[in-house]
């Protein structure tokens, strides 16, 4: 892979594992909380490498994506592409798995199926994707994936892509939710033969599927619906809770930061 990076020679445990540890702190201080739908996560079989792929509505996809491979995938190594022009700015993120590809590009769509495929040639792999290449509301439809993830998926002889849909949305608090929901997995050992249009389409329906799942969970405000990852700020801050904690204090009641259907979740 002359000229090409080598995202294997540059990855650091221990720096992920920092990282994942510092992609929290951001998160519970920017979030009310970190949540998974349920059933939360699907069964993988081991020794498959897997491709994780998903929307692309904000620019905290990347702090999620760490939080949820070092929480939920800890002995697998992750990578990713990320924006050759972005990754300038944070080199520091190659040692994290981040490996640059210039979007929109040939030498882009290159470096991409050349090094993914490296990567995915190894059975711990776990390589995460913004498959729709540019920030895009989570509601938008028809979705549009870039086919440089069926290509990819097409030069290995298996893979299990799963899909991932993420939102984040305001509910009864002051910071807003972050929400995902894995779908189906797709095993590619099983679609032997299929063409990369085929499974183009197949990958933009199951991940359709997914955010529109997660898109009913998000307007029914539930939180039983999912599994808290992580939790974050609650409550207005400043005078205002001081006032309610006076309040709950004089009326012998705990105090919850926590409003309307979220209080019952602060107190559990």
């Amino acid at each position: 892979m002359e000229g090409l990076p080598d995202p294997q020679r540059l990855h650091s445990p221990a720096l992920v594992r920092f990282f994942g540890r510092v992609m929290a702190r951001q998160m519970a201080a920017r979030f009310h909380a970190v949540r998974v739908a349920r059933p939360g996560l699907p069964e993988l079989p081991a020794g498959v490498p897997v491709l994780v792929y998903c929307n692309h509505p904000s620019w905290w996809d990347a702090a999620l994506l760490i939080l949820l491979a070092t929480r939920f995938y800890p002995g697998r190594r992750s990578f990713g592409p990320m924006d050759a022009e972005a990754l300038r700015q944070y080199g520091f993120m190659r040692r994290i798995g981040l490996f640059p590809v210039a979007p929109g590009t040939a030498a882009g769509a290159v470096a991409f199926l050349k090094v993914g495929q490296q990567l995915l040639e190894r059975p711990d792999t776990m390589l995460w994707v913004t498959g729709e290449g540019a920030f895009t509301d989570p509601r938008r439809r028809p979705l549009c994936l870039r086919p440089g993830i069926a290509h990819l998926l097409v030069r290995l002889p298996r893979v299990i892509a799963l899909p991932l849909a993420i939102e984040y949305p305001f509910w009864s608090e002051k910071t807003p939710e972050a929400l995902c929901r894995f779908g189906a997995p797709i095993d590619t050992a099983l679609m032997d033969g299929t063409s990369p249009a085929a499974l183009h389409r197949l990958l933009e329906q199951r991940l359709e599927t997914t955010l529109d799942a997660l898109a009913l969970a998000a307007q029914a405000r539930d939180p039983g619906a999912f599994i808290r990852l992580l939790r974050g700020r609650a409550g207005v801050g400043g005078v205002y809770d001081v006032w309610r904690r006076l309040r709950a204090w004089r009326r012998g009641e705990p105090f919850a930061a926590e409003h309307g259907a979220m209080a019952g979740e602060g107190r559990r």
